[in-house]
């Protein structure tokens, strides 16, 4: 009679699966932070509601075993009091067991005035991966261009809006007139938006929120077709992050045009500023975290809804390696005996 021994299976160590390990956790983050920020929704304070926010996010970060390096954040130490560029976050297990490196790319609230006026579109927002997975790009402009997964490699940065336009209809099957092209409401974007008009492309102008623009230019049936123009660098990297988990196709350049942003980017360790960015050259990491809670409604998620008894939340979380996309939407009850819960 022959006995067969089940092979010996070791569990895997904490954060070796940073995406399956930490996702739910940096979820939380961004829901507890668009709930604090959801509370001064439309009172006209844009300072308030980004501090709201940006406590929120660190105090539920220390809460996570991790050691976690701050890449993009509220500016340099100097400037911020927190989340800043170099902060170090997280929490260590009581049992001495290790924890993962990770950094984190955050935006505590994108779109303040948004949420200081009650407009749509505000969402806090972070990404997160491996150590050395995040550009740590300076807090300057960036030249974008943001299109879906069928119009990778089909435009550039060099080319004339023009040429992009043209080729971006082409590898979707239609007419220059039949897109739709955001670009931020800026008096530096005349000249594009002039550019794009003459082409016949059709143009939806933002107030705010280039980063929610360029999630809907990865995704089909959004009705966007690209993004173009330039907006935050910092912006950019977290940008790239969500573009990466939705096989889209992006390219940044910086704006480098004051000599103190030369001697912040060589001291960054960025030695050509004329360079083009890919995705992948802005989130290289191998795995990938992003995370984005809706603060207003959106065209994405909607915002936070208040009740008698506790918050309702909608959530938007990807991830590289395993390719998943979940919307989450959640109720956060309060402890009280006689709570009642609607799904409706």
């Amino acid at each position: 009679m022959s006995t067969h021994t089940k092979p010996e299976v070791k569990a895997r160590s904490f954060g070796e699966n940073l995406e399956s390990d930490l996702a739910a956790r940096f979820l939380r983050v961004v829901e507890i932070a668009a709930i604090a920020s959801a509370r001064t929704m439309g009172q006209g304070e844009r300072p308030l509601s980004d501090q709201v926010a940006t406590e929120a996010m660190r105090r539920t970060m220390d809460s996570i075993p991790m050691r976690g390096t701050i890449v993009i954040g509220e500016g340099e130490r100097d400037e911020a009091p927190m989340l800043y560029i170099g902060e170090k976050v997280g929490a260590q297990f009581s049992d001495g067991t290790e924890v993962p490196e990770v950094d984190i790319a955050v935006d505590p609230l994108e779109g303040t005035n948004l949420c200081a006026t009650g407009a749509a579109g505000a969402i806090t927002v972070l990404a997160a991966a491996e150590a050395g997975g995040l550009l740590h790009a300076p807090d300057c402009y960036m030249e974008k261009i943001i299109v879906g997964p069928s119009c990778k490699h089909a435009v550039d940065l060099d080319a004339s809006v023009s040429d992009n336009l043209k080729r971006i209809a082409k590898r979707l099957d239609r007419d220059v007139d039949d897109l739709v092209i955001i670009v931020l409401d800026r008096p530096r974007h005349e000249k594009l938006i002039a550019d794009i008009r003459k082409a016949g492309a059709r143009i939806k102008l933002i107030g705010d929120g280039d980063l929610s623009a360029g999630i809907a230019a990865a995704v089909r049936g959004t009705g966007v077709h690209a993004v173009m123009g330039s907006g935050g660098a910092p912006e950019g990297v977290i940008t790239a992050a969500a573009i990466r988990c939705l096989n889209g196709y992006m390219q940044g350049r910086l704006v480098i045009d004051k000599p103190e942003l030369e001697e912040r980017i060589a001291r960054m360790g960025i030695k050509d500023k004329n360079r083009i960015y890919e995705a992948e050259d802005l989130a290289p990491g191998k795995q990938i975290i992003f995370a984005a809670t809706g603060v207003t409604d959106g065209a994405l998620m909607k915002g936070v809804r208040f009740f008698g008894e506790g918050v309702r939340t909608s959530s938007v979380i990807m991830t590289l390696r395993t390719g998943k996309v979940r919307f989450i939407d959640s109720i956060h009850l309060d402890r009280s005996t006689d709570v009642k819960v609607k799904f409706v």
